[in-house]
């Protein structure tokens, strides 16, 4: 991709609003993988360029999270060894697939995530700060099925990564986990799990770097923005303008394929 000094201000400015929607109601990437596919990478570059904005805006997001307090380390620790098992057979998985394919399973994912955000089941969740209390008669039988659960979260971070806020947010609020905690459990298992995705895409050649820190910076600075803005006001008020934006990229992609 050539990078002349529009390009550069499209990346930058993109990558600052999807880094402050990524925090306040997830699915930046779901900007930032369409953009990259419409100014010219190949779907499957794009989907691995896309990685090292994911590993920029995570490391912001994480760090402000750490700072509030909100990082949750049991949640951590049962979920990273599922996740990077799953990230593993899913970067694998996405490295073979087909460009006009993945273009396709894309457009349909942001069709299905534009219905979560619009219908945002999660509002209500009850407020828990650690791992639920173990006693419980299926307690054991519920840890396995978490354990699954980011399995599946890995595995699909490592294929597509675009709204996998959503599907992180299912798994802990299932445990009474409140949503701004779910989110910092989110960008840090992310931030944990990236660096592996990004170098078996890297290895397969599948990343353009230059493309790909241009766009990070932006949502390194949005995910600073976003932190604060989701503490401060919720993340009620993007969604509509969110729902818009994702169904008009998934129809371009189903056009332009």
């Amino acid at each position: 991709m050539t990078h002349d000094i529009t390009t550069i201000l499209i990346l930058f400015g993109v990558g600052l609003v999807a880094g402050t929607i990524n925090v306040i109601a997830g699915g930046g990437s779901m900007i930032t993988l369409p953009v990259l596919i419409l100014l010219g990478l190949p779907p499957n570059v794009a989907n691995g360029t896309n990685r090292v904005v994911i590993l920029v805006q995570n490391t912001g997001a994480t760090w402000s999270f750490h700072r509030l307090g909100l990082v949750s380390v049991p949640w951590l620790r049962l979920a990273l060894a599922p996740a990077l098992v799953g990230v593993a057979f899913g970067t694998w998985a996405a490295v073979h697939v087909g460009d006009l394919a993945f273009q396709r399973i894309l457009a349909l994912v942001l069709v299905l995530a534009a219905g979560w955000i619009f219908w945002h089941p999660t509002d209500s969740v009850a407020d828990a700060k650690t791992f639920p209390p173990e006693g419980t008669e299926l307690w054991l039988l519920r840890l396995i099925f978490c354990g699954v659960g980011f399995y599946g979260v890995g595995f699909y971070g490592g294929f597509i990564q675009a709204g996998l806020g959503f599907i992180t947010l299912a798994v802990t609020s299932s445990y009474g986990l409140d949503l701004i905690r779910s989110n910092a459990v989110k960008v840090s298992l992310v931030l944990m799990f990236t660096p592996l995705a990004l170098a078996i895409f890297a290895y397969n050649g599948r990343v353009d770097w230059a493309t790909g820190f241009l766009l990070a910076a932006g949502t390194f600075v949005g995910a600073l923005v976003g932190v604060r803005l989701q503490v401060l006001k919720g993340q009620r008020w993007v969604r509509g303008v969110l729902t818009v934006v994702v169904v008009a990229f998934a129809v371009r992609l189903l056009i332009g394929g």
